[in-house]
């Protein structure tokens, strides 16, 4: 270790900063923008199984029983709708780029 050069001895620092330059560093938003764009099914899902739940939670709480069943059977049905999307999604994907 003595005998080694000092430029030698942290190139792997130069070599992890242009590995990392060639990269595009992207937001939360910017990701989720991408993904939307990608495969919009999926958030339209999302919301509705968001509704449905809400929805249900309501009906729970105001005590109307008969239609917390079919918003909870209606959450079920869009979770996969949307579990579905994304299958369809992974499998869609590689095909089109």
């Amino acid at each position: 270790m003595a005998d080694q050069k000092p430029d030698t001895e942290l190139d792997w620092v130069k070599i992890r900063e242009e590995f990392n330059s060639d990269f595009v560093v992207e937001t939360i938003f910017d990701k989720a923008k991408r993904k939307t764009r990608e495969n919009p099914l999926v958030p339209i899902g999302c919301f509705a199984t968001t509704a449905a739940l809400t929805a249900g939670l309501i009906s729970f709480i105001r005590g109307k029983s008969q239609m917390q069943q079919y918003m909870m059977r209606a959450r079920v049905g869009a979770q996969a709708f949307t579990i579905i999307s994304i299958v369809a999604g992974f499998i869609l994907l590689p095909k089109s780029n």
